[in-house]
């Protein structure tokens, strides 16, 4: 059964848009979700927060008349629930058939699709370079890019194809030309919007050992070599290698202040090394992560900001909301970087969460290997992206 399946509600459903669902969630209030998706989706990937109670109900167990009474007895009756699925439609029947019993309902727009459209900018209050520096924010995945804008100028880095438009959009309102679209790495968890940006006109950046990994769109784009640095107006970005979640890892440095550092330092975590060469490879990619990390971004001062391109639900935002944090900062509260090599390579392979979802292929994809519409790479990236090492086993006492 599909969503198109379920009969439409005898009685009027209230909807919640998405960005309405964030604003609560955001604004500390209380939300209670009903999550009638099977229980396989909701225990790989679902709406969490302090101020969230979320409870998995398959839409299934609505279907028959006469609802069993254990099932009505895990949904309170005593405030307000909002109803979601993986579209929309399953949710607005069940949150029918429970309105219809009296209860406080009603249902989130386009479920777990709509969620995944959320896409946030945030200003970098702390970026004190020359220009402005803002963070783009995907809930749904925790996917992380920058938009850095001085004179009339604009570059982007780890753009998703899902949001092409919006980067133009920004552009217009910012009044600036985008020049640049940059990616840290291929990636195993989003479609890259490189490509499409270039289609457009803009400068498209990858890291130069892609070829290596076979790219084979680099004859359309800048290849970037560790050193190399790209002008934003006034803002200088310098390329810094930093192998060991992919062979082709790099950190951009933006006018000495923040470090865009793809999957290799996050603000709660390390990058997991296993993606590009399989759990074969993974040893010798996590001593290559530990070079990068003690050689190439833990030498830089202690006040340049670290900016991940992802953050999980362990991350705590800094007081402008950005996921950013201080190289010193970083060093005090995650054990990783300050162990030897063998302790932390043997770290963060001990405790390695699931790949993310359709890795086997997104990273063809953003090779150029294999083609995809831009319905399909909506779908291929949809749930969490677990390019991290384990939190748990990371973070300091």
């Amino acid at each position: 059964m599909n969503d198109m399946d379920f009969p439409t509600a005898d009685v009027e459903i209230e909807s919640v848009t998405p960005a309405e669902l964030k604003g609560r969630i955001d604004g500390g209030e209380n939300v209670t979700l009903l999550d009638a998706r099977m229980e396989s989706d909701y225990e790989e990937w679902r709406i969490d927060g302090e101020n969230v109670d979320s409870i998995n109900v398959p839409y299934f167990e609505f279907l028959d008349e006469d609802i069993d009474e254990d099932v009505l007895a895990q949904i309170p009756d005593d405030r307000e629930v909002t109803v979601l699925c993986a579209k929309g439609g399953a949710s607005e029947f069940v949150a029918g058939s429970l309105k219809e019993r009296g209860y406080n309902v009603n249902h989130l727009e386009e479920g777990m699709n709509g969620w995944a459209r959320i896409y946030e900018r945030v200003e970098v209050e702390r970026y004190d370079g020359t220009g402005a520096l803002y963070q783009y924010q995907r809930p749904s995945s925790g996917c992380l890019g920058y938009f850095v804008v001085d004179g009339n100028e604009a570059a982007v880095i780890d753009p998703l194809r899902a949001f092409t438009d919006r980067y133009f959009e920004d552009a217009a309102e910012l009044g600036v030309d985008l020049k640049y679209a940059i990616d840290t790495h291929i990636h195993a968890d989003h479609i890259s919007g490189v490509r499409t940006l270039v289609e457009e006109g803009v400068k498209g950046v990858i890291p130069e050992a892609s070829v290596d990994r076979g790219v084979t769109y680099a004859n359309e784009m800048v290849l970037a070599e560790d050193g190399d640095e790209f002008q934003i107006g006034d803002a200088t970005m310098e390329t810094i290698y930093t192998p060991g979640h992919t062979s082709g890892m790099t950190s951009y440095l933006i006018d000495d202040e923040l470090l865009a550092t793809g999957d290799g330092l996050f603000v709660e975590s390390v990058a997991r090394p296993d993606l590009e060469e399989g759990d074969d490879g993974a040893p010798e990619a996590a001593s290559q992560l530990y070079e990068s990390l003690q050689e190439r971004v833990l030498t830089l001062p202690d006040q340049t900001l670290i900016g991940g391109a992802h953050f999980s639900d362990a991350a705590e935002p800094a007081e402008d909301g950005t996921y950013t944090a201080l190289i010193g900062q970083l060093e005090d509260e995650m054990d990783a970087l300050t162990i030897e090599e063998d302790e932390f390579a043997e770290l963060i392979l001990s405790d390695m969460p699931p790949r993310p979802a359709n890795y086997e292929d997104i990273i063809p994809t953003n090779l150029g290997q294999q083609e995809v519409d831009d319905e399909g790479a909506f779908e291929l990236e949809l749930g969490p992206n677990n390019c991290a090492a384990s939190q748990e086993s990371l973070a300091g006492d």
